[in-house]
């Protein structure tokens, strides 16, 4: 039986960090399932037809992963898609309570599917889509943070002019 992994997230956008995670997590597991969550509630600037198409591009020469997206239940869509686990990472002690806690209530509703949690590389600990964002937004140097594609889109979003190649 294939040991599944969903990792969830927004990917707003996607980064390298998120690619670290997933390839460190494919050691672990014979495939992972990077979901999108959609929040309708939430405000992005990506919207989950870019998202999807960024994280398509961006693990392509990876085997064994699935790009998807849910709204509703994790646990639900991770048994339905019959994960045995959440696949999470974290950075700095920052993300643990957070992540803590919404482990405690996947487990307690649903004690099939276990979450584990890489501890995100110490290359990528700083970043998060959010500051990456911030960043791009006034014109900092983001390259070798996000994939190539990705720093395409955050300038074009941005309204700032693509480089001559």
């Amino acid at each position: 039986m294939a040991r599944i992994a969903i990792y969830p997230g927004s990917f707003d956008p996607v980064t390298n960090g998120h690619l670290d995670i997933v390839k460190r997590g494919l050691k672990l597991f014979d495939k992972i399932i990077v979901t999108i969550l959609y929040n309708p509630g939430k405000e992005t600037l990506f919207s989950v037809e870019e998202r999807l198409g960024m994280l398509r591009e961006s693990v392509k020469s990876l085997s064994h992963i699935e790009i998807d997206r849910y709204d509703g239940l994790l646990v639900d869509y991770a048994a339905k898609r019959k994960a045995h686990a959440i696949l999470r990472g974290m950075r700095a002690v920052s993300d643990f309570e957070y992540e803590f806690q919404m482990a405690l209530m996947n487990r307690r509703l649903n004690r099939e599917i276990q979450t584990v949690f890489l501890m995100t590389g110490l290359r990528w600990i700083f970043a998060s889509s959010s500051i990456i964002k911030e960043a791009a937004r006034f014109g900092g140097n983001i390259e070798g943070m996000v994939p190539p594609l990705v720093l395409e889109k955050l300038k074009i979003k941005f309204g700032q002019k693509q480089e001559d190649s």
